[in-house]
């Protein structure tokens, strides 16, 4: 632990905007992903063990379309069509079949098909880490404020991230769609009734998921290394973020990320040792003092 380091850090500007941004920038990414994971259980009642893996994927496609196109925002485009796509199919075939059975089926049946994804990914890409790195569009010269350095790619980095954040809200809120896939998650057998294709909406609700941990994993490509197994990692850190904010709440998915955002990019200085165990002390204190989360879903509940 170096509070001293800490210390400083809090009262230097140019240490402050650093450390801020990359806080800003870790937990949009990290809400980008927590959200389809939320999105899903908050509609289906679904907790999606294999959400990790999709990330991975959107990840890899990212890689492979930049590396063939040089475009990054037709490798993001490409890794949340692709995402999604293997999102609808997960549902109908793994999903579906398994609606109403024990979780602990559940969770066997993801589990199996994280490590086939995993291994055909050795398969198609190898088993070493690849990396996208920053695109050639956005090696520009940083931008500088209060002393501070901020890298144009996380600029670019938060303004999708919000961007892609304010269109999902959108959609559940302001939309026929978002009210109709709300409608269904509150009363699926009066929807069904009512002549709603509940199984449709089902698939539709876990590729907009899906899609969303393609996107996160698309955008933080540049940022960390990609290979076989790093689904797993971002599974519990999705966890993390939506015990903390609330099963099903995407509001509270968001303000948990942001937060868990800040406590990793400050602890990396005053505690670089025990940076991953104050998010997991962070999720023990909330669950001690409000078990449902900062934000109680109120709703359909399973």
């Amino acid at each position: 632990m170096d509070f001293d380091a800490l210390a400083q850090c809090l009262s230097s500007a140019p240490c402050l905007v650093t450390q801020s941004t990359s806080g800003l920038v870790i937990g949009l990414l990290m809400f980008l992903t927590a959200s389809g994971l939320t999105l899903v259980f908050g509609v289906l009642g679904i907790a999606n063990f294999a959400h990790g893996a999709f990330y991975m994927l959107g990840a890899y496609m990212a890689y492979t379309v930049y590396a063939n196109t040089g475009s990054y925002l037709l490798a993001v485009a490409a890794a949340a069509l692709f995402a999604a796509a293997c999102g609808a199919v997960f549902e109908r075939f793994v999903v579906r079949p398994l609606k109403g059975t024990d979780v602990m089926m559940q969770l066997v049946a993801c589990f199996a098909l994280v490590l086939i994804i995993d291994d055909a990914a050795k398969l198609i890409w190898g088993p070493a880490a690849v990396s996208l790195g920053v695109p050639a569009s956005m090696r520009l010269p940083p931008v500088h404020f209060q002393g501070g350095v901020v890298p144009v790619f996380y600029l670019v980095l938060m303004a999708l991230s919000a961007a892609f954040g304010l269109a999902i809200w959108w959609l559940i809120t302001r939309t026929r769609f978002g009210m109709t896939m709300r409608a269904v998650a509150e009363l699926p057998s009066m929807a069904s009734a009512l002549g709603k294709n509940v199984n449709r909406y089902a698939s539709a609700v876990l590729a907009l998921g899906c899609g969303l941990a393609g996107v996160a994993g698309a955008l933080a490509a540049p940022m960390r290394a990609i290979l076989p197994g790093t689904g797993l990692s971002i599974l519990l850190e999705s966890f993390v973020v939506v015990v903390i904010g609330g099963m099903g709440s995407i509001p509270g998915a968001l303000v948990a990320a942001l937060l868990l955002g800040f406590t990793r990019s400050f602890g990396s200085i005053g505690f670089p040792l025990f940076t991953e165990g104050l998010m997991f002390l962070f999720m023990v204190a909330v669950l001690v003092l409000r078990p449902q989360g900062l934000f109680s879903r109120v709703g359909r509940t399973h």
